[in-house]
């Protein structure tokens, strides 16, 4: 305590208030002292890279990140190879997404050999398995700080710790021999679980005409093979009136669509001192002026009500498009998942969803290979693809995901076998959304116009309700904007087509 006590009085540190967001604001003007430093003995503006693995979740929460780095005086790069301070925000839904953070890890260690004033963070979904922490203590030592899901809003906090620990602060911006050995302390703060929701900390969005907005964190299902409740931790569910605020900044600053983001949207508000359903939100942010499009994922079908069916079917706002993860088209896998609902179910559904919503578009997620899945469970999922009449599907292989109930699980099975029937549902998801998608031949619908065409800059490329993308004639001034777009040529899972005035 004596020790903390003095690092508090040196720094200036004693009076720092002990209610959020104050005292991390707090804590960026200190960082910021920092960065100014470090920018003095650069000669020019230091550079900060966010690299984002993963879902929207990840995506907001990197736009958080850049924020504060923004804030303390950082300025953004595409490019870590230039970055003084390089940062993942990681994911461990997949394997493969470990290994790539790994591989990536390899480079910046031969960059900070270079640049020893370089600083390498890491955080998201992946630094909350104990056994990855271990690994990179053990292995990637030059890493300078790791940081969980669960305190994301503390980054500012924990960039001063990193900047205290580094030796003499930030002398090794100076050029010194490549490799120069000097103390490195691997700062890491990881927590298992908390229910702090803070508000209103500095956000950078990617997008100035589109925002995610996280209206719940965590999960409660427990799928066997899922991982994300060990590591985002239990449904915490924000108030209504701080979301419908930061919305409505939002409409006020142009932003025109909304993705409201949540693990499992349909569950949102329970956990709440004045509980609010997900279709009572939905209504009241569709009041909100200057929002024109809401989306939002993800929705778990057993808890769709027929409430939020009715509010879709309804609105003028709420886009025609509804992501409903399948997984299985198997009963006795969806058992195993722990997924609750039946295929017969899953179907009925879907039913009732497109009776009430004749021109929605339903997509969903599918994995092959779980453990004691047989051709037959395959078939079985298949079925479902023609009946459902999926506009889109995103289809995996499962992925053995350490610490969860389906890792354990007998029959696991070799991809070479899980190969075939993951190619074989695959052709059926994209031959149904062939189909599906040319039902939209020669109609006019809405697009939001989201970038230039990377192949052909004299085109758009805009996406419309039913999350279809058509690429257009237009020029960078249409961006942000919503058009009336003829849909000419179908080219499987997009469009082209010309503006119509």
């Amino acid at each position: 305590m004596a020790e903390k006590a003095d690092f508090d009085k040196k720094n200036g540190l004693e009076n720092i208030p002990e209610q959020e967001p104050q005292r991390q604001y707090c804590y960026i003007k200190l960082a910021a002292e920092y960065v100014k430093r470090l920018e003095e003995a650069l000669g020019r503006k230091p550079l900060c890279a966010v690299t984002t693995f993963g879902c929207q979740m990840n995506a907001r929460d990197s736009e958080k990140l850049a924020g504060i780095l923004l804030q303390i005086g950082y300025q953004m790069t595409d490019s870590e190879e230039e970055a003084d301070f390089v940062i993942y925000n990681t994911c461990t839904v997949r394997d493969n997404a470990n290994q790539r953070v790994y591989g990536r890890l390899g480079v910046l260690n031969s960059l900070k050999k270079k640049k020893p004033h370089l600083k390498i963070a890491l955080c998201g979904c992946m630094m909350q398995e104990e056994s990855v922490v271990e690994k990179i203590k053990k292995s990637y030592r030059f890493v300078d700080l790791i940081f969980g899901t669960h305190n994301i809003y503390k980054f500012a906090e924990l960039l001063v710790t990193v900047f205290e620990n580094a030796e003499s602060g930030y002398e090794t911006a100076d050029a010194k021999p490549a490799g120069h050995a000097h103390k490195h302390n691997m700062i890491i703060d990881i927590w298992q679980e908390t229910n702090r929701i803070i508000e209103d900390l500095p956000v950078n969005r990617k997008y100035p005409y589109k925002s995610g907005i996280n209206i719940m964190f965590g999960c409660n299902n427990f799928c066997s093979y899922c991982i994300v409740p060990y590591v985002r931790g239990r449904e915490r569910s924000r108030e209504p009136k701080e979301i419908i605020r930061e919305i409505e900044r939002l409409a006020a600053d142009g932003v025109v669509e909304v993705m409201l983001l949540g693990q499992n949207v349909n569950s949102y508000g329970r956990n709440l001192e004045h509980p609010i359903t997900f279709a009572q939100l939905l209504t009241e942010i569709e009041k909100i002026e200057g929002i024109k499009r809401i989306r939002f994922m993800t929705s778990h079908p057993k808890d769709l009500s027929d409430e939020l069916i009715r509010v879709m079917k309804e609105s003028k706002k709420i886009c025609r498009h509804l992501h409903l993860p399948l997984q299985s088209g198997s009963d006795r896998i969806l058992q195993a998942m722990n997924r609750r609902y039946t295929k017969a179910q899953y179907l009925q559904l879907v039913s009732k969803i497109k009776a009430a919503i004749p021109d929605i578009a339903i997509t969903t997620d599918i994995i092959v290979g779980f453990p004691g899945e047989t051709p037959e469970d395959v078939e079985e999922t298949i079925d479902v693809i023609r009946k459902a009449g999926y506009d889109n599907a995103f289809t995996f292989i499962y992925s053995k995901r350490t610490g969860t109930p389906a890792a354990a699980m007998e029959d696991q099975v070799p991809e070479e076998i899980v190969r075939p029937s993951f190619d074989k549902l695959l052709k059926v998801v994209q031959d149904t959304a062939k189909e599906r998608a040319l039902l939209l031949k020669g109609q006019v619908m809405e697009a939001l116009v989201e970038e230039v065409n990377e192949q052909d800059a004299t085109l758009v490329t805009g996406r419309l309700s039913n999350n279809m993308l058509v690429h257009f004639p237009g020029d960078r001034s249409d961006i942000g904007k919503l058009m009336q777009v003829s849909l000419d040529e179908c080219h499987g899972f997009y469009y082209t087509g010309h503006v119509r005035e």
